[in-house]
C-alpha cells in the first residue's frame, strides 16, 4: 500500500491514494488502462517506480478488459482504468465475453462530458453512461470526491457480491 495520503499533495492526489489503496488492501494488484485526463493522479501512482502494484499500459481500452480478463482467469485481481468514451467500443468483449463467462471485473470509468462542458465528442456518451450501464445491468457508483473510502467501500462491495463486473465512475479528476 501507498503512504497515508499526502498532506502537501493536491486533493486529487489523495483521492487517488484513497482509492488505490482501498484496491490495494483488497488484493487488487494488476492495473491496467488508457491514460485520462481526469484519471491522471492515479496514473501517477501507478507509473511511480515505487508503486507496490504491476501496471500494463494498454493501447485501446478493450485491448485493456482483455489482458485484464487474462490476469484475473490466471487468479489475479486486475482493476481496469478507461474513459467512458472507450467503455462503448468495448461493450463487445464485455457483453460477448467477460458478462457470458463470468469473468468480472472492476473498472474505473472517467465520466467525460457529463456536464456539456467538454470536448463534443463526449457529449453523447457523457449524457448517456450511467444508462448504458443500467442497460446491460452492470452497477456502478459515482465517486464522491469528498468521501473516497465511502464510494470506494461501495464500488467494491458490488464487484464483490456475486463477483460482478462494477463500474466505479470518476466525475472530477483525482
Amino acid at each position: 500500500m501507498l503512504p497515508e495520503p499526502s498532506l502537501t499533495a493536491g486533493s486529487g492526489a489523495s483521492v487517488a491514494e484513497t482509492l488505490f489503496n482501498a484496491l490495494f488492501a483488497r488484493g487488487h494488484s494488476h492495473f491496467t488502462g488508457v491514460p485520462c485526463s481526469l484519471l491522471k493522479g492515479f496514473f501517477r501512482l501507478l507509473e511511480d517506480p515505487g508503486c507496490p502494484a504491476s501496471y500494463i499500459p494498454a493501447p485501446r481500452e478493450d485491448s485493456a478488459l482483455g489482458v485484464a480478463s487474462g490476469l484475473a482467469v490466471a487468479g489475479a485481481r486486475p482493476v481496469v482504468l478507461m474513459q467512458n468514451s472507450g467503455l462503448g467500443y468495448s461493450l463487445n468483449v464485455l457483453t460477448s465475453f467477460n458478462l457470458i463467462y463470468d469473468v468480472h471485473l472492476p473498472i474505473v470509468v472517467s465520466w467525460r462530458g457529463h456536464d456539456g462542458n467538454d470536448a463534443v465528442e463526449h457529449d453523447v456518451i457523457g449524457r448517456e453512461l450511467t444508462r448504458l450501464l443500467d442497460v446491460f445491468q452492470i452497477p456502478w457508483t459515482v465517486l464522491d470526491n469528498e468521501h473516497p473510502e465511502d464510494s470506494a467501500e461501495a464500488f467494491l462491495k458490488q464487484y464483490d457480491s456475486g463477483r460482478s463486473t462494477a463500474v466505479l465512475i470518476v466525475r472530477e479528476g483525482i
